[in-house]
């Protein structure tokens, strides 16, 4: 092949120049064409690091090319309504078209294959509720005996994304989305930027292992600074994450392209280097240390709700927390369970594919533990992983949440085409960058009506299934209205998938079977489990 390149471009070189010379001065322009693909050839030849280039100069260029297009042509050529990843295109459809209040309905019944292993459904009632009936604003109130300022929050909000991974514009745009809508906004670990407070939308402020925002120089907390931010009038509840559903026990990533003079000042960091936060928090080192700076962190912020958020790894570890709050009697205002199948934010394969327990697993866990202890009345839950629709929130709620945090969802209302370009800076809708040459496609104006729409119209759907299942308030799904197919022949509830456990039945040592192990395990005074 190399020597084909040689015979074949020193001809078409010979060739070009003896025409351009002789006939017409036009041939010039095609001589310097062949002039510089021919160095470009040579350049494949002699380079060393590919060798598909270096086998086959010029050609070999080709599959770099398509490399870069096959995301591209599978998503719109290829794949059908119903196998894109990780959302697909019949879920994107549905937000789209919410998030600009057209044509919601689909034609000639479901695409799905509702025999399928995995296939869900939620019961229907012969008695159903009048949708005008209906509470079209499902609200729930976070807060417990030792808070001050109570919120009341939508039963949807807006999931951690950081100012960093999205861009100015993003942000802006998804707060005053929240404004609007009258739901709150998670700032994600980044801290908080003149973009979040310029539209005037509700905030969660979440402080994470790196202390943006609240850091001294040596990435330890200060509390003078969070204090500070803790106060505004904008910030309604505190976040304290733990762990999150793209890579539970790997600190956040920022590459050094996102990280510009303005979110390094914000995040007190050194500009334009790659940001890794640690893996763990240097402010506590045992369950009962971290439910101490929970009461820190409430004392700082004048009483607001703190809660903490975490996907599920070792249950032990989980339970050793909830034994650190009954022994201090202090309790976290909420939980946020995320789930392994991960988000918006940008990770290791390895962990973003096979660290974790998902969503619906973890908060099923979650909301069982902290009923057996009867503890679940000082904590509200938050569900966050792949919540795209009404099903998703009553699945959810079924489950044990209060309510649901969504991110790629309130990305796709903005704008997101899924092209999977989040970790590179080269967002083509200019969402997930900092390129301002990309950024200025993002009109505030416009994309903030988009997500405030799309938050309405899937509250709307849920609060239709609700009465369509002849129930009147959320609170009243339980795991008895979702049905799972497990085999072709075989359904089963969410009850007998995940049993709930009675109130109070864990307490005084009367641990049922299946968490024996998990609790024998459990040590409030350190993390991990014995060796």
């Amino acid at each position: 092949m190399r020597l084909k390149f040689i015979i074949i471009s020193s001809f078409l070189l010979c060739i070009s120049l003896a025409l351009s010379i002789f006939f017409d001065k036009n041939w010039f322009v095609l001589f310097s064409i062949f002039l510089i693909l021919t160095v470009m050839g040579y350049i494949d030849m002699f380079q060393e690091k590919q060798a598909i280039r270096r086998i086959y100069p010029l050609v070999g260029r080709l599959r770099y090319v398509f490399e870069e297009l096959r995301p591209k042509m599978y998503q719109y050529f290829i794949e059908s309504d119903i196998d894109g990843r990780p959302i697909n295109r019949v879920d994107r459809s549905t937000i789209y078209q919410r998030s600009k209040k057209t044509l919601q309905t689909i034609p000639f019944g479901t695409q799905l294959d509702v025999y399928a292993e995995g296939y869900e459904w939620m019961c229907h009632s012969m008695a159903p509720k009048a949708f005008d009936t209906l509470n079209h604003n499902p609200r729930v109130v976070f807060g417990n005996k030792d808070c001050k300022q109570p919120y009341s929050a939508s039963i949807l909000n807006i999931s951690a994304m950081s100012y960093g991974s999205l861009s100015d514009r993003a942000i802006e745009a998804l707060n005053g989305g929240a404004k609007i809508g009258n739901f709150a906004h998670n700032t994600g670990e980044g801290s908080i930027s003149n973009h979040h407070l310029k539209q005037g939308g509700d905030l969660i402020w979440q402080i994470g292992t790196g202390y943006f925002g609240c850091r001294n120089e040596d990435g330890t907390f200060n509390p003078e600074l969070f204090a500070e931010k803790a106060n505004l009038q904008n910030v309604k509840m505190i976040e304290l994450k733990i762990s999150q559903g793209a890579k539970p026990g790997h600190g956040g990533i920022l590459p050094a392209s996102k990280n510009t003079e303005e979110i390094a000042r914000i995040r007190h960091l050194k500009p334009h280097t790659v940001v890794e936060s640690p893996p763990f928090h240097s402010a506590f080192s045992t369950p009962l240390e971290m439910i101490q700076f929970i009461q820190q962190l409430r004392d700082l912020s004048g009483g607001k709700p703190v809660g903490f958020k975490l996907c599920i790894g070792h249950k032990s570890e989980f339970i050793s927390i909830c034994l650190a709050m009954i022994h201090l009697d202090i309790y976290p205002d909420f939980i946020t369970v995320d789930g392994g199948e991960g988000g918006t934010g940008a990770a290791p394969q390895e962990f973003s594919n096979y660290i974790g327990a998902p969503m619906i697993d973890g908060l099923a866990f979650v909301h069982n533990i902290l009923n057996g202890l009867d503890i679940r009345k000082y904590i509200k839950l938050i569900a966050s992983g792949k919540i795209t629709s009404g099903f998703h929130i009553a699945r959810a709620i079924a489950l044990g949440a209060d309510t649901c945090n969504s991110a790629r969802a309130m990305m796709m209302a903005l704008g997101c085409i899924q092209a999977l370009l989040c970790n590179t800076n080269r967002c083509p809708t200019g969402i997930a960058t900092q390129d301002p040459k990309l950024t200025v496609g993002l009109v505030v104006d416009d994309k903030k009506v988009r997500v405030a729409n799309y938050h309405e119209e899937t509250i709307k759907s849920f609060v239709e299934m609700l009465g369509a299942s002849g129930l009147d308030e959320a609170k009243n799904i339980s795991r008895s209205h979702i049905y799972r197919r497990v085999y072709l022949n075989k359904m089963l509830t969410y009850e007998e998938i995940f049993p709930s456990v009675v109130l109070g039945s864990m307490l005084d040592g009367k641990i049922p079977e299946k968490y024996q192990t998990d609790f024998a395990n459990a040590n409030m005074h350190s993390w991990g489990i014995p060796s």
